[in-house]
């Protein structure tokens, strides 16, 4: 199918991307990358009048950094993040989730800013925002407010931004010394969406127990899935396989919230988010732990 008739609008700057969805509100649809719009766009999900490519306009595509933030432009392609020398160093996480996000095809067009304003509970990007507790910078013609990630996410594809919102970039914080992190994630085939995965992050003290503890899931109900319970078993103690166990067991049985479909039963994406959250956080614990061998 093709997409209904719409207008276009090509604007070179943020103020004038302002204008126009200040203009027209409902009616707009922002173009990132387009790798979720435009197939919605094709089968007619969604019809809008006016869309608003924000693709010409520069400063939406840088990624810069210092001791307080990595920041990301929300125009910045995941190919982009994927090779960034800078995201890397200083969100390990945010990089290591660059390869398992679709086909290099999509991520040489799809963007950071689009896939976390689209908000599918089954990308990667928003649930490790979630577990780095990431900031997002929104303007719109009355001015600008910063949302932590854990306010971002209101539902399922729907976040907290309003129809004449641009999101324009991701302030993600340095993790503290001695912590660790990991992602995993299972899918059918590869480049599929997960069937389930977790993002876990840990902080250790100085006596090697834990400091802090964050386990986020995706896949697992309508947005990023927090297992706070589950995380707080872990903090102020050091970390077991014993413990490890039950952190597992609390988050798959209480925490999540997943659903059956034609790919897998909730039952079985209960069981895969058990494991897999078992092998994040050994290896997030080896990783605060600087590999030394202790579990």
């Amino acid at each position: 199918m093709k997409p209904a008739p719409f207008k276009y609008y090509a604007p070179r700057s943020v103020p004038e991307a302002l204008s126009l969805l200040h203009e027209h509100g409902y009616d707009a649809k922002v173009l990132a990358g387009g790798q979720s719009l435009v197939p919605m766009m094709n089968f007619r999900l969604v019809q809008p009048a006016v869309v608003v490519d924000i693709n010409n306009i520069p400063e939406l595509a840088t990624i810069q950094g210092d001791n307080k933030s990595l920041r990301l432009g929300a125009m910045v392609r995941h190919a982009a993040a994927e090779k960034d020398s800078l995201v890397k160093e200083s969100a390990p996480l945010v990089h290591e989730s660059m390869p398992r996000i679709a086909t290099m095809q999509i991520r040489n067009r799809g963007t950071i800013g689009g896939s976390l304003s689209h908000a599918d509970p089954s990308a990667e990007l928003v649930v490790v925002t979630t577990a780095l507790k990431a900031n997002f910078r929104i303007q719109n013609q009355s001015g600008e407010r910063v949302v932590p990630a854990s306010e971002f996410f209101v539902g399922l594809l729907m976040t907290a931004m309003e129809p004449e919102d641009l999101l324009v970039e991701i302030e993600i914080p340095p993790l503290p010394p001695r912590s660790g992190w990991s992602l995993k994630e299972v899918a059918r085939r590869p480049h599929d969406f997960a069937l389930v995965g977790v993002a876990a992050v840990l902080t250790l003290d100085r006596k090697d127990r834990c400091e802090d503890a964050r386990l986020v899931y995706l896949s697992a109900g309508d947005g990023p899935i927090s297992a706070p319970e589950a995380a707080a078993l872990l903090q102020g103690e050091k970390i077991t396989p014993d413990l490890i166990a039950a952190a597992a067991d609390k988050a798959a049985v209480d925490e999540i919230d997943p659903g059956s479909d034609i790919h897998a039963t909730a039952e079985f994406r209960r069981h895969l988010a058990n494991v897999l959250t078992r092998r994040a956080l050994e290896e997030a614990h080896q990783r605060a732990l600087g590999g030394k061998e202790e579990i």
